[in-house]
């Protein structure tokens, strides 16, 4: 069983979110949050709380088994393009450069790892 958390129209690029959740793709909710509480990177914290609200996800869909945070894992993680705001900036010689501002939704997915017989 899985459980997925899903945070959109995050006010950041997605090529800067991609950086820091390729550190987590595949490892164990735990080492997860710690890699992404020590982080230096502004998207770590958004990471980290949707990565905390999948695995309460998780909890809450499968409350009857009480399965501990350590062996939950990130199962998958991506990031899609999110709409993009156009504005302008005053160029000299009265031209105007197109800035694109952009945005992003991160998606999350945890699941119970299995033990290998």
């Amino acid at each position: 069983m899985e459980a997925r958390a899903v945070n959109r129209y995050v006010g950041t690029s997605p090529r800067k979110m991609r950086i820091v959740i390729d550190l987590i793709r595949g490892k164990s909710v735990g080492e997860a949050m710690n890699i992404l509480h020590f982080q230096p990177k502004h998207a770590a914290k958004d990471a980290e709380k949707v990565l905390r609200s999948a695995v309460s996800n998780f909890q809450n869909k499968d409350a009857n088994a009480g399965v501990s945070t350590d062996d939950l894992y990130v199962k998958e993680v991506f990031v899609n393009g999110g709409p993009q705001m156009k504005r302008i900036l005053p160029a000299p010689m009265g031209r105007a450069y197109r800035m694109i501002k952009r945005s992003h939704h991160l998606t999350i997915v945890v699941d119970h790892r299995t033990s290998k017989k």
